[in-house]
């Protein structure tokens, strides 16, 4: 069946890649450099939403814009896949409300990549037998959040899965500042530059070793697969889900599943 789709940042980097992935399967086509598809790209969301009949909305725009555009859309009865990260976490709960609320789907990921979603659950593991942890994440120099909405989620599920006894190095003052963003007990470090993409290591500490995991997005093609996954998916569910793990996992506990949605 095809899927009508309106894409709320439809021009930046993920909505541009999002067209190409879409054409291949099934004039935007233009701004991402595929070729004309016949598909406008008008000014506003209601416009879009009125003209268009969508069965989706996919939001790629802004922390800003999204919870706007992702309210509008449910407040007509259509589901929703969010990409944006950054959103507050007090926005992020009146949405998933809402879609509780409409019996309507809804889909948060930080992070639509198969590998960035592997290694938030190998870190989960490793959590248990490696209580020391720090987070580094290293992204492309026009990223406006900082943590990304990945780390933040990785280290959530780090401090949960390791418990009370998790270790934290201790530190003051301005060494304090150079031990990155503490979420939960776990640093986190942030790199923006030039020719990144989307990049993040969880590496962990135990007396005589280490263990590094690593995930490398080099470029945005690599969050097209979970992206038109939850494209397919939305409209089966009746609520919010937060991150892929419902979808890639559907038969297993997780600490993502449907329950609150955190911030990202």
């Amino acid at each position: 069946m095809t899927i009508r789709v309106v894409v709320a940042g439809v021009t930046g980097r993920m909505g541009q890649a999002l067209v190409r992935a879409a054409s291949e399967t099934q004039d935007v086509g233009l701004v991402a450099g595929c070729g004309p598809l016949g598909v406008p790209v008008m000014g506003s969301l209601e416009e879009a939403l009125d003209q268009t009949n969508p069965h989706v909305l996919v939001e790629l725009s802004t922390a800003e814009a999204a919870p706007e555009h992702v309210e509008a859309a449910l407040r007509r009865g259509l589901p929703a896949v969010v990409g944006t990260t950054g959103i507050e976490p007090r926005r992020l709960e009146e949405l998933a409300g809402l879609a509780r609320e409409r019996g309507l789907g809804l889909v948060v990921a930080p992070n639509f990549a198969i590998g960035a979603v592997l290694l938030m659950r190998f870190a989960e593991e490793a959590a248990r037998y490696f209580p020391a942890v720090e987070i580094i994440e290293l992204h492309h120099g026009q990223k406006r959040d900082a943590p990304s909405g990945t780390a933040l989620e990785t280290a959530r599920r780090v401090a949960a899965a390791r418990g009370p006894g998790g270790a934290e190095a201790a530190a003051s003052g301005e060494q304090a500042l150079a031990r990155g963003l503490s979420v939960q007990g776990v640093p986190v470090h942030s790199v923006r530059l030039p020719g990144l993409v989307a990049h993040q290591e969880v590496i962990f500490g135990l007396d005589g070793q280490t263990l590094t995991l690593r995930h490398d997005a080099t470029t945005r093609d690599a969050f097209m697969p979970g992206l038109l996954l939850a494209i397919r998916r939305v409209q089966s569910l009746q609520g919010p889900v937060f991150g892929l793990d419902p979808l890639l996992f559907p038969t297993e506990p997780s600490s993502s599943g449907q329950g609150p949605v955190p911030g990202q």
